[in-house]
């Protein structure tokens, strides 16, 4: 009996990133739920899908006024070939949807000293916006995928991340020592403030290194929120409920995005998205004593960013007369790597979605005391 040819197709990418997309979203409104069902004084899912609802018809009708402007991504010609395709569209997503997860984060408290923090993440959180908004701005209108020069972009990064820092130290928001598991305290005093700087650099430009496929830095980071959340909920510190409520609308705000950035992706979030990701989840973990969960959680972050360190060391300390060193990696970021190793972008992300899941679930397993 012969085989309808039909069963033999696969099944088509459209319909793949739509389905992982999909679970995703369930698996972030169940644990929600469930947070608010077994874990005391928590409300976390009304938050996330007020976000996800608002991103989600925000992105519907900014996207074609995004392409109406002309911001159509410029594709690095040195990638991955399949991704050239991909020239042309919409970028700067990240313009529609953050200001969303930060207004419906910052009504969450109304009055007090956990009114002021979030009033204090949500400067961060802009301004590292804005930095990738001047950096979008500049690729485009360059006609290159380079924006701002390196040194520029770490310097108004850093000069953000100062501010914020000044802020929080008149408040006595931030201490001296980082909490670690098992009721273990690792003493810092001074240190911890170029610890932070050092943080906010490295998270956001972490983050803006995982936003190379349809879907992974929104889907990656819609996750870490989440386990940000769930480990406050349940070390219930105080002023960490309005935090938790933040992280949980930001969360909301990248799965609203993800719906429109899945793959095949109609928009991009850009550098306007990822380092403001980056940015309000260092600052939340700051103000919370949290640096070791984000670290946990954060994980494919922190692999993708160690890939392109790695590649780059090793390229220049192995280069010879010729110019040409040797690669760790096939290319980096990691994702990359996978890709030209053969697995298709519409496995790569749902496969790094589930380390991120379960890097989370470890994250609050071992959350601190």
């Amino acid at each position: 009996m012969e085989r309808d040819v039909n069963d033999e197709q696969e099944t088509p990418p459209p319909l793949k990133g739509k389905v992982s997309a999909a679970v995703l979203a369930v698996v972030v409104v169940a644990a929600a739920f469930a947070s608010d069902r077994w874990i005391p004084n928590s409300l976390l899912s009304l938050p996330l899908l007020i976000a996800t609802l608002i991103a989600a018809i925000v992105t519907w009708w900014g996207v074609p006024k995004l392409r109406d402007l002309k911001l159509g991504q410029v594709i690095r010609e040195e990638g991955p070939q399949a991704h050239l395709n991909k020239s042309g569209t919409p970028t700067m997503g990240g313009l529609l949807v953050v200001p969303v997860g930060v207004i419906v984060g910052g009504l969450i408290s109304w009055s007090g000293r956990p009114a002021e923090q979030l009033l204090a993440v949500a400067f961060i959180t802009l301004a590292y916006m804005v930095v990738g908004g001047i950096d979008d701005w500049r690729s485009l209108t360059k006609h290159t995928n380079t924006g701002l020069t390196p040194r520029g972009k770490l310097c108004l990064q850093a000069l953000a991340a100062v501010i914020f820092l000044i802020w929080a130290g008149m408040r006595g928001w931030i201490g001296g020592d980082v909490a670690l598991p098992f009721d273990i305290t690792l003493p810092l005093g001074w240190l911890i403030w170029p610890l932070a700087v050092f943080v906010f650099l490295a998270e956001s430009n972490a983050t803006n290194l995982t936003d190379g496929l349809d879907g992974l830095a929104a889907g990656c980071g819609a996750l870490v929120f989440t386990g940000m959340a769930l480990q406050l909920t349940l070390r219930g510190n105080s002023g960490d409920p309005s935090l938790a409520g933040f992280c949980m609308a930001m969360a909301g705000c990248w799965i609203g995005f993800l719906v429109h950035n899945r793959n095949p992706a109609k928009v991009f979030m850009g550098d306007t998205g990822s380092l403001a990701m980056g940015a309000a989840l260092t600052a939340v973990a700051l103000l919370t004593n949290s640096l070791w969960p984000l670290l946990v959680m954060g994980g494919v972050f922190l692999a993708e960013s160690l890939s392109v360190i790695i590649q780059v060391w090793v390229f220049k300390a192995t280069k010879g007369a010729d110019g040409v060193g040797r690669r760790v990696f096939r290319m980096s970021p990691l994702h990359h790597h996978f890709e030209l190793g053969g697995t298709p972008e519409q496995l790569v992300v749902p496969g790094f979605w589930l380390a991120t899941a379960g890097l989370v679930v470890i994250g609050v397993a071992l959350r601190p005391l």
